[in-house]
Protein backbone atom coordinates (compact mmCIF):
# COMPACT_ATOMS: atom_id res chain seq x y z
CA UNK A 1 0.00 0.00 0.00
CA UNK A 2 1.14 3.44 -1.19
CA UNK A 3 0.81 6.67 0.48
CA UNK A 4 0.29 10.34 -0.60
CA UNK A 5 -0.38 12.76 1.33
CA UNK A 6 -1.82 15.76 -0.40
CA UNK A 7 -1.14 19.98 0.15
CA UNK A 8 -2.71 20.93 3.18
CA UNK A 9 -5.61 23.40 2.29
CA UNK A 10 -4.84 27.21 1.80
CA UNK A 11 -7.63 28.19 3.57
CA UNK A 12 -5.67 28.21 7.13
CA UNK A 13 -6.92 24.91 8.54
CA UNK A 14 -3.72 23.39 9.02
CA UNK A 15 -5.18 20.45 10.93
CA UNK A 16 -6.98 19.44 8.00
CA UNK A 17 -5.05 16.52 5.83
CA UNK A 18 -5.51 15.06 2.10
CA UNK A 19 -4.18 11.73 1.97
CA UNK A 20 -4.26 9.08 -0.87
CA UNK A 21 -3.86 5.36 -0.34
CA UNK A 22 -3.19 2.92 -3.37
CA UNK A 23 -3.80 -0.31 -3.06
CA UNK A 24 -1.56 -2.72 -5.42
CA UNK A 25 -3.84 -5.75 -5.21
CA UNK A 26 -7.20 -4.33 -7.16
CA UNK A 27 -9.55 -7.50 -5.87
CA UNK A 28 -8.39 -7.19 -2.48
CA UNK A 29 -8.93 -3.31 -2.43
CA UNK A 30 -12.25 -4.06 -3.97
CA UNK A 31 -13.02 -5.91 -0.91
CA UNK A 32 -11.35 -3.91 2.11
CA UNK A 33 -13.81 -1.12 0.07
CA UNK A 34 -16.86 -3.58 0.91
CA UNK A 35 -20.02 -4.05 -1.09
CA UNK A 36 -21.24 -0.73 -2.31
CA UNK A 37 -18.37 1.01 -0.30
CA UNK A 38 -19.89 -0.07 3.25
CA UNK A 39 -16.52 -0.45 5.02
CA UNK A 40 -15.43 2.89 3.93
CA UNK A 41 -18.59 4.56 4.85
CA UNK A 42 -18.46 2.92 8.16
CA UNK A 43 -14.95 4.29 8.49
CA UNK A 44 -16.53 7.74 7.21
CA UNK A 45 -19.22 7.72 10.04
CA UNK A 46 -17.30 6.70 12.70
CA UNK A 47 -13.62 8.83 12.05
CA UNK A 48 -15.95 12.06 10.73
CA UNK A 49 -13.67 11.98 7.85
CA UNK A 50 -14.98 12.05 3.67
CA UNK A 51 -13.19 9.13 2.24
CA UNK A 52 -13.64 7.96 -1.63
CA UNK A 53 -12.87 5.29 -3.61
CA UNK A 54 -11.88 5.25 -6.97
CA UNK A 55 -10.48 1.72 -8.54
CA UNK A 56 -8.22 0.40 -6.13
CA UNK A 57 -7.35 4.13 -4.37
CA UNK A 58 -9.17 5.69 -1.87
CA UNK A 59 -8.93 9.76 -1.23
CA UNK A 60 -8.96 10.72 2.25
CA UNK A 61 -10.02 14.36 3.92
CA UNK A 62 -11.27 15.37 7.08
CA UNK A 63 -8.62 16.54 10.29
CA UNK A 64 -5.09 14.91 10.02
CA UNK A 65 -5.06 13.05 12.82
CA UNK A 66 -8.85 11.24 11.85
CA UNK A 67 -7.13 10.65 8.36
CA UNK A 68 -4.12 8.92 10.15
CA UNK A 69 -6.33 6.68 12.20
CA UNK A 70 -8.02 6.33 8.77
CA UNK A 71 -5.24 5.21 7.00
CA UNK A 72 -4.01 2.84 10.15
CA UNK A 73 -7.49 1.51 9.86
CA UNK A 74 -7.73 0.32 6.34
CA UNK A 75 -3.56 -0.39 6.34
CA UNK A 76 -4.59 -3.10 8.90
CA UNK A 77 -7.38 -4.65 7.36
CA UNK A 78 -5.46 -5.09 3.92
CA UNK A 79 -3.02 -6.98 6.01
CA UNK A 80 -5.63 -9.13 7.27
CA UNK A 81 -6.69 -9.57 3.36
CA UNK A 82 -3.36 -10.11 2.35
CA UNK A 83 -3.47 -13.07 4.70
CA UNK A 84 -6.15 -14.56 3.88
CA UNK A 85 -8.98 -13.51 5.93
CA UNK A 86 -12.06 -12.26 5.39
CA UNK A 87 -13.42 -9.15 6.60
CA UNK A 88 -16.55 -8.17 8.14
CA UNK A 89 -18.11 -4.72 9.35
CA UNK A 90 -17.68 -6.05 13.24
CA UNK A 91 -13.52 -6.30 11.81
CA UNK A 92 -13.78 -2.53 10.43
CA UNK A 93 -15.44 -1.73 14.07
CA UNK A 94 -12.48 -2.89 15.81
CA UNK A 95 -9.63 -1.96 13.81
CA UNK A 96 -11.38 1.74 13.84
CA UNK A 97 -11.37 1.41 17.96
CA UNK A 98 -7.67 0.22 17.77
CA UNK A 99 -6.45 2.99 15.33
CA UNK A 100 -8.36 5.70 17.85
CA UNK A 101 -6.88 4.05 20.39
CA UNK A 102 -3.17 4.49 19.17
CA UNK A 103 -3.48 8.47 20.15
CA UNK A 104 -4.84 7.87 23.78
CA UNK A 105 -2.20 9.13 26.33
CA UNK A 106 -2.81 5.25 28.02
CA UNK A 107 -1.71 3.77 24.67
CA UNK A 108 -0.86 0.02 25.34
CA UNK A 109 2.89 -1.14 24.35
CA UNK A 110 1.67 -3.97 22.07
CA UNK A 111 0.99 -1.18 19.70
CA UNK A 112 3.16 0.23 17.05
CA UNK A 113 3.69 3.64 17.19
CA UNK A 114 4.73 3.39 13.81
CA UNK A 115 3.76 1.21 10.51
CA UNK A 116 0.98 -1.76 10.63
CA UNK A 117 -1.13 -2.15 13.84
CA UNK A 118 0.24 -4.98 15.76
CA UNK A 119 -3.49 -6.69 17.56
CA UNK A 120 -3.37 -9.77 19.52
CA UNK A 121 -5.24 -12.80 17.52
CA UNK A 122 -5.90 -16.36 18.88
CA UNK A 123 -5.98 -18.87 15.88
CA UNK A 124 -7.92 -22.57 16.12
CA UNK A 125 -8.26 -24.47 13.07
CA UNK A 126 -11.83 -23.22 12.69
CA UNK A 127 -11.20 -19.69 13.10
CA UNK A 128 -8.87 -16.80 14.02
CA UNK A 129 -10.09 -14.07 16.12
CA UNK A 130 -8.39 -10.37 16.36
CA UNK A 131 -8.82 -7.90 19.05
CA UNK A 132 -11.28 -5.57 18.67
CA UNK A 133 -10.95 -3.55 21.80
CA UNK A 134 -7.37 -2.04 23.09
CA UNK A 135 -8.75 -3.62 26.48
CA UNK A 136 -9.69 -7.08 24.43
CA UNK A 137 -6.02 -7.09 23.18
CA UNK A 138 -4.39 -6.74 27.01
CA UNK A 139 -6.63 -9.62 27.76
CA UNK A 140 -5.29 -11.58 25.07
CA UNK A 141 -1.91 -11.37 25.55
CA UNK A 142 -2.03 -11.60 29.24
CA UNK A 143 -4.05 -14.73 28.83
CA UNK A 144 -0.99 -16.10 26.83
CA UNK A 145 1.48 -14.46 29.31
CA UNK A 146 0.14 -15.14 32.89
CA UNK A 147 -1.04 -18.43 34.95
CA UNK A 148 -4.11 -16.65 36.52
CA UNK A 149 -6.63 -13.95 35.00
CA UNK A 150 -9.48 -12.18 35.57
CA UNK A 151 -11.35 -10.37 33.30
CA UNK A 152 -14.05 -8.32 34.86
CA UNK A 153 -16.26 -5.84 33.21
CA UNK A 154 -19.85 -5.68 31.55
CA UNK A 155 -21.49 -7.88 29.27
CA UNK A 156 -20.82 -8.15 25.52
CA UNK A 157 -17.21 -7.44 25.94
CA UNK A 158 -16.19 -11.25 24.97
CA UNK A 159 -14.51 -11.73 28.30
CA UNK A 160 -15.77 -15.42 28.27
CA UNK A 161 -15.57 -16.05 24.30
CA UNK A 162 -11.74 -15.02 24.21
CA UNK A 163 -11.49 -17.21 27.54
CA UNK A 164 -13.01 -20.01 25.82
CA UNK A 165 -11.13 -19.04 22.65
CA UNK A 166 -7.83 -18.48 24.31
CA UNK A 167 -8.39 -22.50 25.52
CA UNK A 168 -9.52 -24.43 22.60
CA UNK A 169 -5.95 -22.73 20.85
CA UNK A 170 -3.93 -24.29 23.89
CA UNK A 171 -5.43 -27.68 23.77
CA UNK A 172 -5.25 -27.83 19.60
CA UNK A 173 -1.32 -26.72 20.09
CA UNK A 174 -0.58 -29.52 22.62
CA UNK A 175 0.17 -27.19 25.93
CA UNK A 176 -2.43 -28.43 27.96
CA UNK A 177 -4.22 -31.85 27.98
CA UNK A 178 -7.89 -30.69 28.72
CA UNK A 179 -10.25 -27.28 29.06
CA UNK A 180 -12.55 -27.52 32.27
CA UNK A 181 -15.40 -24.46 31.94
CA UNK A 182 -17.72 -23.99 35.03
CA UNK A 183 -20.34 -21.65 36.36
CA UNK A 184 -21.77 -21.39 39.69
CA UNK A 185 -25.60 -22.64 38.97
CA UNK A 186 -26.71 -19.40 41.25
CA UNK A 187 -30.32 -19.69 39.99
CA UNK A 188 -30.98 -22.54 41.24
CA UNK A 189 -28.72 -22.52 44.31
CA UNK A 190 -27.20 -25.07 43.35
CA UNK A 191 -29.96 -27.44 44.67
CA UNK A 192 -30.88 -28.77 41.14
CA UNK A 193 -33.38 -31.88 42.38
CA UNK A 194 -36.59 -30.03 41.46
CA UNK A 195 -36.00 -29.58 37.77
CA UNK A 196 -36.80 -32.26 35.63
CA UNK A 197 -33.81 -34.94 33.96
CA UNK A 198 -30.60 -36.65 34.71
CA UNK A 199 -27.65 -34.21 36.17
CA UNK A 200 -26.74 -32.99 33.17
CA UNK A 201 -29.79 -31.95 31.85
CA UNK A 202 -29.87 -30.59 35.14
CA UNK A 203 -27.15 -28.32 35.13
CA UNK A 204 -26.92 -27.74 31.14
CA UNK A 205 -28.72 -24.50 30.84
CA UNK A 206 -26.60 -22.78 32.87
CA UNK A 207 -23.78 -24.44 31.14
CA UNK A 208 -25.12 -23.21 27.54
CA UNK A 209 -22.87 -20.01 26.87
CA UNK A 210 -19.86 -21.75 27.68
CA UNK A 211 -21.26 -25.05 25.17
CA UNK A 212 -21.66 -22.35 22.05
CA UNK A 213 -18.13 -21.00 22.49
CA UNK A 214 -17.09 -23.80 22.52
CA UNK A 215 -18.90 -25.12 19.28
CA UNK A 216 -17.87 -21.63 17.44
CA UNK A 217 -13.84 -22.66 18.14
CA UNK A 218 -13.79 -26.63 17.56
CA UNK A 219 -15.98 -28.53 15.34
CA UNK A 220 -19.10 -30.01 16.71
CA UNK A 221 -17.98 -33.91 16.08
CA UNK A 222 -14.65 -32.70 17.49
CA UNK A 223 -16.53 -31.18 20.51
CA UNK A 224 -18.51 -34.17 21.14
CA UNK A 225 -15.56 -36.45 21.12
CA UNK A 226 -13.79 -34.66 23.64
CA UNK A 227 -16.50 -34.09 26.20
CA UNK A 228 -16.88 -37.95 25.84
CA UNK A 229 -12.98 -38.88 26.36
CA UNK A 230 -13.20 -36.45 29.44
CA UNK A 231 -10.54 -34.10 27.60
CA UNK A 232 -13.57 -31.19 27.92
CA UNK A 233 -15.62 -30.86 30.74
CA UNK A 234 -18.11 -28.54 31.84
CA UNK A 235 -19.60 -28.59 34.61
CA UNK A 236 -21.03 -26.29 38.17
CA UNK A 237 -19.08 -25.15 40.55
CA UNK A 238 -20.35 -27.63 42.81
CA UNK A 239 -18.31 -29.91 41.14
CA UNK A 240 -14.97 -28.63 41.72
CA UNK A 241 -14.33 -29.22 45.39
CA UNK A 242 -11.69 -31.56 46.00
CA UNK A 243 -9.89 -31.80 42.69
CA UNK A 244 -6.56 -30.35 41.68
CA UNK A 245 -6.91 -28.97 38.03
CA UNK A 246 -3.46 -29.73 36.07
CA UNK A 247 -2.62 -29.60 32.85
CA UNK A 248 -5.55 -28.00 31.95
CA UNK A 249 -7.19 -24.65 30.84
CA UNK A 250 -9.25 -23.84 33.61
CA UNK A 251 -12.41 -21.30 33.05
CA UNK A 252 -14.91 -19.66 35.83
CA UNK A 253 -17.30 -17.46 33.98
CA UNK A 254 -20.17 -15.84 35.79
CA UNK A 255 -17.85 -15.48 39.07
CA UNK A 256 -19.26 -12.51 40.82
CA UNK A 257 -22.20 -15.04 41.94
CA UNK A 258 -19.29 -17.46 43.65
CA UNK A 259 -19.67 -16.71 47.25
CA UNK A 260 -15.93 -15.84 48.89
CA UNK A 261 -15.21 -19.83 50.24
CA UNK A 262 -16.59 -20.66 46.64
CA UNK A 263 -13.79 -18.74 45.18
CA UNK A 264 -11.12 -19.71 47.58
CA UNK A 265 -11.94 -23.55 46.93
CA UNK A 266 -11.50 -22.84 43.32
CA UNK A 267 -8.27 -20.91 43.11
CA UNK A 268 -6.76 -23.59 45.27
CA UNK A 269 -7.89 -26.02 42.52
CA UNK A 270 -4.57 -24.58 40.67
CA UNK A 271 -2.21 -27.39 39.87
CA UNK A 272 0.97 -27.68 37.71
CA UNK A 273 1.18 -26.70 34.11
CA UNK A 274 -2.38 -25.05 34.41
CA UNK A 275 -4.17 -21.70 33.29
CA UNK A 276 -7.11 -20.36 35.12
CA UNK A 277 -9.30 -17.56 33.59
CA UNK A 278 -11.75 -16.31 35.81
CA UNK A 279 -14.48 -13.99 34.05
CA UNK A 280 -17.49 -12.17 35.71
CA UNK A 281 -19.26 -8.26 35.76
CA UNK A 282 -19.36 -7.42 39.06
CA UNK A 283 -22.31 -5.16 38.55
CA UNK A 284 -24.49 -7.92 38.02
CA UNK A 285 -24.27 -10.11 41.84
CA UNK A 286 -27.44 -12.19 41.65
CA UNK A 287 -26.49 -13.73 45.18
CA UNK A 288 -28.49 -13.48 48.18
CA UNK A 289 -29.16 -10.18 49.89
CA UNK A 290 -26.19 -9.03 52.27
CA UNK A 291 -23.98 -11.92 51.00
CA UNK A 292 -20.50 -10.54 49.37
CA UNK A 293 -19.23 -11.72 45.62
CA UNK A 294 -16.25 -13.92 45.65
CA UNK A 295 -15.60 -12.29 42.79
CA UNK A 296 -15.17 -8.77 44.40
CA UNK A 297 -13.34 -10.24 47.32
CA UNK A 298 -10.74 -11.81 45.75
CA UNK A 299 -9.85 -8.78 43.28
CA UNK A 300 -9.37 -6.98 46.43
CA UNK A 301 -7.20 -9.97 47.98
CA UNK A 302 -5.24 -10.94 45.37
CA UNK A 303 -4.76 -6.81 44.18
CA UNK A 304 -0.31 -7.32 43.96
CA UNK A 305 0.19 -11.21 44.27
CA UNK A 306 2.81 -11.81 41.58
CA UNK A 307 1.37 -13.31 38.22
CA UNK A 308 -2.08 -12.94 38.98
CA UNK A 309 -3.28 -10.16 36.09
CA UNK A 310 -6.72 -8.06 36.33
CA UNK A 311 -8.08 -6.61 33.02
CA UNK A 312 -10.81 -4.44 33.58
CA UNK A 313 -13.38 -4.00 30.41
CA UNK A 314 -15.71 -1.00 30.22
CA UNK A 315 -18.68 0.19 28.27
CA UNK A 316 -16.90 1.40 25.66
CA UNK A 317 -15.47 -2.02 25.00
CA UNK A 318 -19.07 -3.87 24.19
CA UNK A 319 -18.53 -5.33 20.97
CA UNK A 320 -22.26 -6.33 20.71
CA UNK A 321 -24.81 -4.10 18.88
CA UNK A 322 -24.09 -0.68 19.51
CA UNK A 323 -27.58 -0.14 21.59
CA UNK A 324 -26.07 -2.82 24.12
CA UNK A 325 -23.14 -0.39 25.09
CA UNK A 326 -25.52 2.77 25.17
CA UNK A 327 -27.45 0.39 27.58
CA UNK A 328 -24.47 -0.47 29.51
CA UNK A 329 -23.31 3.10 30.13
CA UNK A 330 -26.86 4.08 30.77
CA UNK A 331 -26.90 2.09 33.71
CA UNK A 332 -23.48 2.81 34.54
CA UNK A 333 -24.71 6.58 35.02
CA UNK A 334 -27.62 5.68 36.83
CA UNK A 335 -25.83 3.55 39.34
CA UNK A 336 -23.33 6.75 39.72
CA UNK A 337 -26.26 8.94 40.32
CA UNK A 338 -27.67 6.86 42.75
CA UNK A 339 -24.38 6.34 44.63
CA UNK A 340 -24.09 10.39 44.80
CA UNK A 341 -27.72 10.74 46.17
CA UNK A 342 -26.68 8.48 48.90
CA UNK A 343 -23.53 10.09 50.05
CA UNK A 344 -24.76 12.65 53.03
CA UNK A 345 -24.33 16.21 52.46
CA UNK A 346 -20.39 17.48 54.38
CA UNK A 347 -21.22 19.85 57.40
Amino acid sequence: MKAVRGPIPASGASDMAHVVLAFEDNRLASRLFGQFDENLALIEQRLSIDARARGNKVEIRGDQIACEQARRTLDYLYGRLQAGNEIQPSDVEGAIRMAIAEGDQLMLPTLEKKGRMSLAQISTRRRTIHARTPTQDAYMRAMERSELVFGVGPAGTGKTYLAVAHAAQLLERGQVDRIILSRPAVEAGERLGFLPGDMKEKVDPYLRPLYDALYDMIPAEKVERNLAAGAIEVAPLAFMRGRTLANAAVILDEAQNTTTMQMKMFLTRLGENARMVVTGDPSQVDLPPGQKSGLVEALRVLDGVSNVVTVRFEAKDVVRHPLVQAIVEAYEEDATRQRTAAIPPQL
